[in-house]
């Protein structure tokens, strides 16, 4: 088994819904798994590449269109990082969403070959949820299996129900040969930050989401290995991104 980190582009978070004010500049990843049998497995999709020609392609229009810019060159589309590796969408045989926001489903659509493994929960949730664009993902040409609690849908990988961030929300775990145990924690831990100040205020439901967060770390001290955050500037300096190396 190996895995690639791919990063996908830039959200800004204008807090005050004013760019020059304070903002939040926080890195979007995804995660490419190579099972034994040489099937792949996305976890994830980045946002759109539509971000690539216009940083407000999402949320033009909408009430969250002063508080979100996209900032994403043509190299931080999936298409673009897929390629690096000599891959194209058809290749890819399973996505599993933690969930669907727009900087995780964001290129759902270019993947109509695949099977997507969501929580039944937040799929039922997004559904018709202005926060959750469905014309990214909620479309006739794709595929999804919809999970109910935790499970082991490959030898090996593990997904673990993290709500609190949003309803249905899932986390990823498996372990690789060298690297040890991974945590895939999606946005049920934003950054180290959250933990080393126990806060979880950025959260839906900052209650919930800590009792996610806390069953992870509890799950990273049994065993060595790294946990990813789900968009963590500092982590971001330190993970050995793909092409350039992998995790083994």
């Amino acid at each position: 088994m190996e895995l690639y980190a791919l990063p996908l582009g830039i959200c800004d978070l204008h807090l005050t819904g004013d760019p020059a004010g304070e903002t939040r500049s926080l890195p979007v990843p995804a995660f490419l798994i190579r099972l034994p049998g040489d099937e792949l497995v996305l976890i994830d999709t980045g946002m759109s590449r539509l971000h690539v020609d216009d940083p407000w392609a999402t949320w033009r229009g909408t009430p969250s269109e002063p508080y979100v810019t996209v900032r994403m060159t043509p190299e931080d589309s999936l298409l673009y990082r897929l390629k690096q590796l000599d891959l194209a969408p058809e290749d890819i045989d399973y996505v599993i969403n933690t969930h669907l926001h727009f900087d995780h489903a964001g290129n759902n659509d270019l993947l109509g070959g695949a099977k997507f493994l969501v929580q039944r929960e937040q799929y039922e949730y997004a559904k018709d949820h202005p926060g959750f664009p469905n014309r990214y993902w909620n479309l006739p040409h794709l595929s999804y299996e919809l999970l109910d609690g935790e499970q082991e849908p490959f030898p090996g990988i593990r997904v673990i129900p993290t709500p609190g961030h949003c309803p249905g929300h899932q986390s990823v775990l498996f372990r690789l040969p060298e690297t040890g145990q991974v945590i895939l924690c999606g946005d049920a831990v934003y950054e180290r930050r959250n933990y080393d100040e126990d806060d979880w205020s950025d959260q839906a439901d900052p209650k919930v989401a800590r009792e996610s967060a806390l069953r992870l770390l509890d799950l990273s001290r049994q065993a060595p290995g790294v946990m990813f955050y789900g968009h963590d500037a500092e982590q971001a300096k330190t993970i050995r991104w793909s092409p350039s190396a992998s995790y083994r």
